[in-house]
């Protein structure tokens, strides 16, 4: 089938609209030939796209599928004992990611949306559902530690303002 939509180069190489590398027929185009001056007889024919957000929706939705494949392609490649380890799927997340966003901003569809966080979503729960942190976590001491360690410093207070009251009725002249 081919490579999909996100491998396509990004900076304005290939020069085309979105839904030209779809080849789904869902833009709109309306060329004029007739009344050129003088002055545009060489020049071709200016293509305008009849843009709506619902066709940018579909457009962007048909292109985070293709977003998604990559990513389970790229995700074939690893172990599943490799799926909790950074180093390993840092690459395939952040592709995924890039792609989703890219194309979003291409669009001006607007990201973060809810299409791309449906494929975050999706990856997590489909991939990374049994990673922890790699810390433990810690929980909350017992209630009567915590009441002693907030008590404690509270209780310092009149102590250390009265030793220094007391400190300073010396009588002696400060300089």
């Amino acid at each position: 089938m081919g490579q999909p939509l996100h491998w396509l180069p990004m900076g304005g190489g290939h020069g085309l609209p979105p839904c030209s590398l779809l080849g789904t027929g869902l833009c709109h185009v309306d060329t004029k030939a007739e009344g050129f001056s003088k002055a545009t007889e060489t020049s071709p024919p200016m293509v305008s796209f009849n843009w709506t957000y619902e066709l940018a929706e579909e457009v962007y939705a048909n292109i985070t599928q293709s977003c998604w494949e990559g990513f389970v392609h790229l995700m074939m490649n690893v172990t599943a004992s490799e799926l909790c380890e950074w180093k390993v799927i840092s690459r395939p997340y952040s592709k995924l990611q890039a792609c989703l966003e890219e194309w979003a901003d291409r669009l001006h569809y607007g990201y973060p949306n809810a299409l791309a966080e449906q494929y975050i979503f999706q990856s997590h729960h489909h991939y990374f559902h049994n990673c922890t942190l790699g810390h433990q976590v810690y929980f909350d001491p017992p209630e009567d530690v915590l009441l002693a360690m907030i008590i404690a410093p509270i209780c310092l207070i009149p102590f250390l303002v009265t030793l220094v009251i007391w400190r300073s009725k010396d009588g002696k002249a400060q300089p």
